[in-house]
């Protein structure tokens, strides 16, 4: 078999999100001219950063994780990550509520951690700790060693197999949460990570109950200055290193000669040619838009059409004159169902009734993303995707919004409606139109056993020796540290160059 080796000196990476940054980052620091493509006008991705009268507000994500895989960005271009961002420890990680009115704070502390287990329900003391005991196992097979390692043929599954089946990643995240703790609350609080990543606590595979041990590890993190200050000293270093940042430049397509991509052109009509391409676009826009000039873009595209797309997300940004003194950083607002509303999130071709939430008070951490006395905050709800439910959201959106803050101002923040200084909302039509997001989704690919993996679409892509996928669409996943894993997976392969002639088995 002839083989043909292809050694990327220009690259261009399409999209300035964590994982095209961390792409870009790696490629220009082993020695790879790296041109970084951003359509907005402001790098990050989802972690865009809106700004009005003072206040700052991070679009997101704004829960950091695993800072050592941020870390290594800087040491692998030998810098200092305290150099250029300073990350601030958050306590607890969450706040977690119900309406009946228990709270139980989720910290890094064993001994509170106990204390208010045993309240809940003495007998799941011992049970968290053999769950704990079950995450970890899970962390170290699923995380540290493959969550950085790329499956481009069915062997790097059939190999994971055996250790996977170990695990029992057949079963759902809840259900192997329900096999140690039995207390209600403490099953939904050991099992709503996967939401997090866009995944159903009911249906995703229990390898996402390893988030637990995650956090337990390396404690929950928050850069001050927000989220979009760790964009900025990612750019920062990407630039430091000597590549390219280009904003205001969307693309118009992936060009190719043959079955290798040549460059990038805009939609200006300027033209980046590169040995090799990736991308931490969306992938179905990848595929079926900016690749529909070659037959692989329209057949993957309709490939990954039909594949299960995770929920999408409703999001309200506001300032208010007061600071909240009794909000944690991280809230979680359960509502009155879980498995219901999950199930209707995730397969209902309507908005529920009622909704859970995400509550972000920032302020708590680092006062200075508002004016002196006042607070940054965003709060989400789940929804269901456009591919599902197809709502107006310019329609539904204003009420929904009202629906959250009545909720919020009854519940958690009197006084809110009186001290609203400004808000905007992220509907998801505009995961769709912003962020070129398929069916809405704000997270891609639902990630289910069947869409992990070697099941997702790959760091390489199977026909195209030289295009490459890095974020949430590919191997790991979604969240910070699985774009950010993604990248290392991907900038492996592109800087020990292309052997195309040893992976045609690969996603069809």
């Amino acid at each position: 078999m002839n083989q043909m080796k292809i050694e990327p000196k220009r690259a261009v990476v399409i999209g300035a999100g964590f994982g095209g940054l961390a792409l870009a980052i790696r490629l220009q620091a082993g020695g790879t001219q790296t041109t970084l493509l951003e359509k907005r006008d402001k790098p990050g991705g989802r972690a865009y950063v809106y700004e009005d009268q003072g206040f700052t507000f991070d679009a997101g994500p704004t829960v950091i994780t695993d800072p050592t895989a941020i870390e290594e960005l800087f040491t692998v271009c030998g810098k200092k990550m305290s150099d250029y961002v300073e990350m601030l420890p958050v306590t607890p990680f969450y706040r977690l509520c119900w309406e009946d009115g228990t709270f139980f704070d989720y910290a890094n502390d064993q001994e509170a951690l106990d204390r208010q287990i045993h309240a809940l329900n003495p007998a799941d003391v011992a049970g968290y700790q053999r769950f704990l005991a079950y995450s970890k196992a899970v962390f170290d097979e699923g995380y540290l060693k493959l969550g950085a390692v790329p499956f481009l043929s069915f062997r790097d599954m059939i190999n994971a197999g055996p250790k996977l089946a170990r695990l029992e990643a057949w079963k759902s995240v809840y259900s192997m949460v329900s096999r140690f703790v039995k207390n209600e609350h403490l099953r939904q609080a050991f099992s709503f990570h996967s939401l997090l990543v866009g995944g159903n606590p009911f249906a995703t595979s229990s390898i996402y109950t390893l988030i637990h041990a995650l956090e337990r590890r390396w404690g929950v993190w928050f850069p001050r200055g927000g989220t979009g200050a760790l964009v900025n000293g990612l750019v920062r270093l990407f630039q430091d290193m000597g590549g390219k940042l280009e904003l205001n430049a969307p693309v118009a397509r992936i060009e190719t000669v043959g079955n290798l991509a040549s460059g990038v052109r805009l939609e200006d009509g300027r033209w980046f040619p590169a040995d090799a391409v990736a991308s931490n676009a969306d992938v179905v826009h990848t595929y079926a838009n900016l690749l529909s000039n070659h037959g692989r873009g329209s057949s993957q595209g309709e490939t990954l059409r039909k594949k299960r797309w995770s929920n999408s997300l409703f999001v309200i940004y506001f300032g208010l004159n007061k600071h909240h003194e009794q909000l944690q950083h991280h809230t979680v607002c359960f509502g009155a169902r879980y498995k219901d509303l999950i199930t209707e999130i995730f397969k209902s071709d309507k908005l529920a009734d009622d909704f859970s939430l995400y509550l972000h008070a920032p302020c708590v951490t680092d006062p200075s993303l508002a004016p002196p006395g006042c607070g940054s905050h965003y709060v989400l709800a789940p929804v269901p995707h456009l591919g599902n439910a197809p709502i107006d959201w310019d329609v539904e959106g204003p009420r929904y919004r009202d629906r959250i803050f009545d909720y919020l101002e009854k519940r958690y923040m009197p006084g809110l409606r009186s001290q609203l200084v400004t808000s905007r909302i992220f509907t998801p039509n505009d995961f769709r139109d912003e962020l070129n997001a398929h069916v809405g989704s704000a997270f891609s690919l639902e990630p289910i056993l069947t869409q992990s993996a070697w099941f997702r679409p790959h760091n390489r892509d199977a026909e195209l020796p030289n295009l490459y996928l890095v974020g949430a669409g590919t191997h790991p996943g979604a969240g910070v540290p699985g774009v950010i894993g993604s990248a290392k997976a991907t900038a492996g392969l592109m800087l020990e160059g292309v052997n195309a002639g040893a992976h045609a088995g690969g996603l069809r």
